[in-house]
């Protein structure tokens, strides 16, 4: 007998086992929720057990077909397991999101889960699926910031980026030190190369999001970098990166000097 059939066979019927263990429980947790929404429901009004619709459902170990859903006779009744026209669990878009974020491309993206799963995803559904993505991050910038802050270090990091190629560009990046002497990074902007204008642009917005007073900005000798910092900030103090002065520096000091130097330097 054949040990790769049997072995084929084994984990076709382990698919099956697992599929209706999981179905069992997603239906017993649906019953019990009907249950709990009826008895509170009863202090109130009269509503009944309606029977079952069927439904499918994509799952991360496989698709549960016939998945009996509980109603209520009023309908308004819905299990908090999946949204009411959802055909998956999220499992699929959740790994999707995760393969564009460490760098893979949106065609890259779904050969892949062809090749996985036999699923063939156009790269335009897969854009569709990151947008959540962007939604996030949108929501992440635009959260509303404290008032003040006491110190708030500026740096622009440059990373290669995908767009219609692959090209280096800048990351403005703020982090705020609060009263409280927490830190936080209070939000950053992509785009091209780093300039005074682009710093403006981003100090504005974060002006416009609640960080009205900073008492201190750090950040390197960037031309028309102090003189944007103070046109959103004119009364905060300005202090030059002791990072960026070092790296500046350290190049013109007599090879000899170099480790008396950075002793120095870093007590």
């Amino acid at each position: 007998m054949n040990p790769i059939i049997n072995d084929a066979n084994f984990l076709e019927q382990l698919k099956e086992l697992v599929l209706a263990f999981v179905k069992e429980k997603l239906e017993f947790i649906m019953r019990e929720e009907l249950a709990n929404f009826l008895d509170i429901e009863r202090l109130e009004q009269h509503n009944t057990r309606n029977g079952y619709y069927t439904r499918t459902l994509e799952t991360q170990f496989g698709k549960i077909d016939n998945l009996r859903v509980p109603r209520d006779r009023q309908g308004e009744f819905h299990t908090s397991l999946f949204e009411p026209y959802q055909r998956r669990d999220g499992w699929l878009e959740e790994a999707v999101i995760r393969m564009y974020k460490g760098g893979m491309s949106t065609r890259e993206v779904a050969d892949f889960i062809e090749c996985i799963l036999g699923t063939h995803y156009s790269p335009a559904t897969v854009s569709n699926i990151t947008n959540t993505v962007l939604q996030d991050v949108h929501a992440w910038q635009s959260q509303p910031l404290k008032k003040r802050y006491s110190v708030l270090y500026l740096d622009g990091i440059y990373f290669s980026l995908r767009r219609d190629s692959v090209a280096s560009e800048v990351i403005y990046v703020a982090m705020g030190i609060d009263e409280d002497g927490y830190r936080q990074i209070l939000g950053f902007l992509v785009g091209g190369h780093e300039s005074a204008h682009g710093w403006e642009e981003f100090l504005q917005d974060l002006y416009q999001r609640g960080a009205r007073e900073i008492l201190l900005g750090v950040f390197d000798g960037l031309v028309g970098l102090e003189e944007a910092f103070h046109s959103v900030y004119p009364k905060a103090d300005v202090q030059r990166c002791v990072v960026h002065k070092m790296r500046s520096t350290f190049p013109k000091i007599r090879v000899k000097d170099k480790i008396e130097c950075v002793s120095v330097c870093t007590r």
